[in-house]
């Protein structure tokens, strides 16, 4: 199980606390997302949470700190709008969470015209480029987005922003996945509207791996000691599924 947390959103010393207690609670990998001021694909949760962090100082600085303690918990992957890599170039930015132990970069709205340059700077740096993929997404563009992705896919569960707590479309998502799957042996990795435990149950089943995100963050900004109860609870539930593991190499490593 995969658990998102927004980096800098507590003190570093309160922050190390969290992903420790977060890993031993049952978290399988960390994704550590970098704030931005335009968040779009969040919900209100996440979007304010990125607010709070961005109050507090460098958010780089800040998440390749976070990043960096994560990764000696558990395989951590950062989690980017485009705008802070290009402002901060994807190069340099990418040479820095790999130097901080991210294991890959996932760039949630990379757009075409720069996945080529991205592409080359994460391969430079030895990061994987998993890639989200909106259900919508033609026959056309899944070829070619998988074609560029490595170490996992990612099929968001719902297609609403993060934080949506409302039903999921089981059969829609399992005719996606099974579309992902005929374009590409990767792993395919479902978030987004995973609100509940029973939730995490019924996709689980589908994919390669489930990540929690707007829960977690819920509780870490109104009741940090609440989120390690909360983990043991999807971790319980994803437990009684059946739901394959991903192979060693290309486990999404975050």
């Amino acid at each position: 199980m995969g658990t998102f947390v927004p980096a800098g959103l507590h003190s570093p010393r309160a922050e190390r606390r969290h992903l420790k207690q977060l890993a031993h609670a049952g978290t399988d990998l960390f994704e550590v997302g970098l704030a931005h001021h335009d968040a779009h694909l969040d919900g209100p949760v996440i979007q304010d949470a990125y607010r709070r962090t961005l109050r507090s100082g460098d958010a780089l600085a800040r998440t390749v700190r976070a990043v960096a303690y994560a990764a000696r918990l558990r395989p951590t992957v950062v989690m980017t709008y485009w705008e802070p890599f290009q402002r901060h170039g994807p190069e340099s930015a990418a040479r820095l969470f790999a130097d901080a132990g991210a294991s890959g970069v996932m760039v949630v709205d990379l757009p075409d015209h720069h996945a080529e340059r991205w592409q080359a700077a994460a391969h430079h740096a030895n990061l994987h480029t998993p890639r989200l993929v909106p259900r919508h997404t033609t026959d056309n563009d899944l070829a070619t987005v998988a074609a560029n992705a490595s170490g996992w896919l990612y099929a968001p569960a719902s297609a609403q922003p993060t934080g949506y707590r409302g039903p999921l479309d089981i059969p829609a998502l399992t005719a996606f996945t099974r579309r992902l799957r005929a374009a590409s042996p990767l792993p395919v990795v479902s978030g987004v509207g995973i609100s509940t435990p029973a939730l995490a149950a019924h996709v689980a089943p589908l994919v390669d791996a489930v990540v929690i995100g707007t829960p977690i963050v819920r509780a870490l900004v109104s009741a940090p000691k609440q989120a390690p109860q909360l983990i043991a609870a999807f971790a319980h539930a994803l437990a009684s599924t059946a739901a394959p593991e991903p192979h060693a190499h290309s486990r999404p490593r975050h």
